[in-house]
């Protein structure tokens, strides 16, 4: 059952010109099939306006469609409606500090990072080894971190501070300050939390 947001993005997606939706997206478009290529988590997805269907060829994509359907398919129409050609500032933020955010991710809206962090504590190999099947870039903060791509132009940092005898394990998600340019808070949300829950 399709829900009335996601009939009213489909609807959107079929109006854009697709070279405009695949330059912003950084996506490409099969002629042939009707339907886009979107990269997400470094597996191709066919998104197909006019069966209103997103399918993927792999095992990784199946599971994320499957099990993540909600996050998945929301970020992935809205982001390619809303995407635009833009650099990466490489400066890094917190969601909080997203104009308007405070106010938005709290209650319900609280990412589990937490438990992402009690589920490697410190076990920084776990933790880079998920990453790295979900083709992550290793990088140098904290005590282990990775850079994810769950959409082309929105990097996603997962930063893992190990337990110590003072303090509890901690996982803090950052993205690029692009972010707020790019996408709708809700959006933004949907996409953080969907990069959280692949990880545990």
């Amino acid at each position: 059952m399709i829900s009335p947001g996601e009939e009213k993005a489909w609807e959107i997606l079929r109006g854009l010109d697709p070279s405009v939706v695949c330059r912003n997206a950084s996506a490409a478009f099969d002629e042939k099939g009707g339907c886009y290529i979107l990269r997400s988590f470094c597996t191709d997805f066919s998104v197909s306006p006019e069966e209103m269907v997103i399918k993927s060829l792999t095992s990784i994509g199946e599971t994320i469609i499957t099990k993540y359907s909600y996050f998945f398919i929301h970020s992935c129409l809205w982001y390619m409606i809303n995407a635009k050609d833009i650099p990466h500032t490489g400066r890094l933020i917190k969601l909080n500090n997203i104009k308007g955010g405070e106010m938005f991710f709290r209650g319900s809206h609280v990412l589990p990072l937490e438990s992402v962090a009690k589920r490697y504590e410190d076990d920084k190999e776990s933790f880079i080894k998920r990453g790295i099947e979900l083709c992550a870039e290793v990088l140098n903060y904290g005590d282990a971190s990775i850079k994810l791509l769950p959409m082309p132009r929105i990097p996603v940092t997962l930063i893992l501070w190990f337990k110590d005898e003072e303090f509890p394990p901690r996982a803090d998600l950052l993205l690029d300050s692009t972010c707020e340019l790019q996408l709708p808070l809700d959006i933004i949300w949907s996409i953080a939390m969907m990069s959280v829950l692949v990880m545990m």
